[in-house]
């Protein structure tokens, strides 16, 4: 492994007789990294580092507000909470008042006073219930239209991933994706089915993408930038 130095960027170049083609990877810390074909003349590499320097410095962008400290939310009277993009304020009711822990009724979400201790988990649960409900019936809606056959939906804690394809055509998705809005969501869902057809971002799998989104990447775009928003739950 040998680094690289491209104008203010430095990148460890790993080389591997099986590669094909290069490919630039933006770890979760920051650090840049190239893989490349045994023996690809430096200058190629430089040439393609100075071709792809904007999309590099808009993912290090993405790294720095991912490592940005954000605002926790307060479990009290009028505290705002995201479900498919719209905000909700929060009220406190007596236990008596209601059979569940938590719920969303008439625009607000209702939590006992009783659960106020565990509401991080309730709020979870929650979005998690509703994001396999919503996300299962955008996969069937969308599969079908695509010929596609996914086994199913799982929805579950992804780390920093909104979603992913895995074995047995199981589509993953983060519980987080139901805080997105509608049409947002909807590009994550799409986005994953895809994958079923192409494992890896290739061309092809954008090309794919595109046919079945047209306006993919005015929504890939929003989630760039506005993604982490969703996140100080």
């Amino acid at each position: 492994m040998t680094e690289l130095q491209v104008e203010d960027l430095t990148f460890r170049v790993r080389e591997s007789r099986r590669r094909k083609t290069l490919e630039i990877t933006v770890d979760r810390d920051g650090e840049l990294a190239i893989a490349a074909p045994a023996g690809t003349d430096p200058e190629q590499i430089r040439a393609f580092v100075v071709e792809k320097r904007g999309w590099i410095y808009r993912k290090l962008a993405e790294k720095a507000r991912r490592h940005r400290p954000l605002p926790r939310k307060e479990y009290v009277d009028g505290e705002g909470f995201l479900y498919l993009g719209r905000s909700h304020r929060l009220k406190m009711v007596p236990a008596a008042e209601q059979a569940v822990p938590l719920k969303l009724d008439g625009g607000r979400f209702r939590i006992r006073e009783d659960a106020l201790s565990d509401a991080r988990r309730h709020f979870i649960q929650w979005y998690t219930a509703r994001a396999n409900d919503w996300l299962g019936r955008q996969v069937d809606a969308h599969a079908r239209r695509l010929g596609l056959s996914p086994a199913g939906v799982k929805v579950q804690d992804l780390g920093f991933r909104w979603g992913s394809c895995g074995r047995g055509d199981w589509l993953y998705f983060h519980w987080k994706t139901i805080l997105l809005p509608r049409n947002i969501a909807e590009y994550v869902a799409v986005h994953e089915l895809i994958h079923l057809h192409e494992p890896h971002h290739t061309p092809e799998f954008w090309r794919r993408l595109e046919r079945a989104m047209p306006d993919y990447d005015q929504r890939k775009r929003w989630l760039a930038e506005h993604g982490i928003e969703v996140e100080g739950i």
